[in-house]
């Protein structure tokens, strides 16, 4: 949140959050800049409701969307909207990791669920239970870098013939089961790559994120900032090669004395390498520990 704060421009008038959740950055942007006036999506329609609510003192200054942000942003350049600010903070809310029966956690017993948005119709129940044993092991290496996928994706497919999986804690216990000894013990639950891996192919998150950054800049007004936050590695590459991609477009040869191909830099990087949260902030907040904030500005 500081991080936020500190790099927001002189003039916010309008600002789009695409990634709501419970409005908690946006309700302190709405504080600090009284003239702002937001533009609000989430794609978790609980998320929608409950901003409703924390956002009721502030009628008449903002207007939410149940969207995903891909959509909202091709939205918002069909209608020739621009803005001062853009916040993404990608990932999945506590909320929806704290609510069991969305299926998100390990760590509480739920459905296999794990859709941001509950209008798809994709589940990971049915990722589990119907993929075949090379489409899992190819899901788990891509997005949940997991070097054990092969394993995993072969028990998964073995227990599954006895009955299918229904629970995220049965489903936890078979991907522990899955690896060697000295693996099972560790300061990061042994399913962690797996279910960040399920959930990434459920809600299609990469492809959403492309789509996202290929609108993302051309929504800022000149001085506009663009803030993003991502919680893997795999988010982080897109966005960080998408920005250098706008701050050096050129693509002439090295070889050339100088630049034929015309291309200019689009934006500015306001911090060369990622922000990560503060000692005190990740003390308060352990989740925020793995978070990393990308800021660039329009030029």
């Amino acid at each position: 949140m500081n991080e936020i704060i500190s790099y927001l421009p002189d003039k916010v008038a309008k600002f789009a959050d695409f990634t709501l959740g419970g409005a908690g950055h946006s309700l302190k942007i709405l504080d600090l800049k009284p003239e702002s006036y937001l533009f609000g999506v989430d794609q978790d329609l609980n998320a929608i409701e409950a901003s409703k609510k924390n956002l009721s003192h502030k009628t008449g200054r903002f207007e939410l969307k149940h969207r995903s942000f891909s959509e909202a942003a091709e939205s918002f350049s069909e209608q020739g909207l621009k803005f001062d600010f853009l916040l993404a903070d990608l990932g999945f809310s506590s909320h929806q990791i704290d609510t069991a029966n969305r299926g998100f956690s390990f760590l509480k017993d739920g459905p296999l669920d794990m859709r941001m948005n509950q209008e798809i119709l994709l589940t990971a129940e049915q990722v589990v239970n119907q993929y075949s044993e090379t489409e899992l092991a190819k899901i788990l290496y891509l997005y949940g870098e997991e070097k054990f996928s092969r394993k995993i994706a072969k028990a998964i497919v073995e227990l599954r013939q006895k009955e299918p999986f229904k629970s995220t804690v049965i489903l936890a216990e078979c991907i522990k089961n899955a690896l060697p000894k000295k693996q099972q013990y560790g300061r990061i639950h042994p399913a962690t790559k797996t279910f960040q891996a399920l959930r990434i192919e459920v809600n299609q998150e990469l492809d959403e994120l492309k789509k996202f950054l290929e609108f993302s800049i051309n929504l800022l007004n000149v001085k506009g900032r663009i803030a993003i936050i991502s919680f893997h590695s795999l988010e982080d590459r897109l966005v960080k090669k998408c920005f250098n991609e706008y701050e050096n477009p050129c693509y002439c040869p090295k070889e050339l004395p100088l630049c034929v191909c015309g291309l200019k830099p689009v934006i500015k990087k306001l911090h060369r390498k990622m922000i990560q949260a503060g000692v005190d902030e990740i003390e308060d907040n352990p989740r925020s520990r793995s978070a990393k904030l990308r800021i660039v500005e329009k030029i």
